[in-house]
């Protein structure tokens, strides 16, 4: 998937498959998760937001399966 960089202080890059709703984010170490059945709107607003770090947490982490791919 093709991830693109933003500017945050935990996130490096953010990719998102509309097709299967999967968001993929970089975190700034260098692991890789996949977030399953993502609704674009969150995608969307995760690229919009003034913290990505405190986005992540409060609306993904804890609403999406996921898994480590890297």
């Amino acid at each position: 998937m093709k991830r693109q960089r933003i500017q945050s202080s935990s996130v490096a890059s953010v990719g998102y498959d509309l097709d299967s709703r999967t968001l993929e984010l970089e975190y700034v170490g260098g692991d890789v998760y996949q977030y399953y059945d993502v609704p674009p709107l969150v995608h969307t607003a995760l690229l919009a937001t003034r913290s990505v770090g405190a986005f992540v947490n409060r609306r993904v982490k804890t609403s999406y399966r996921f898994e480590q791919i890297a």
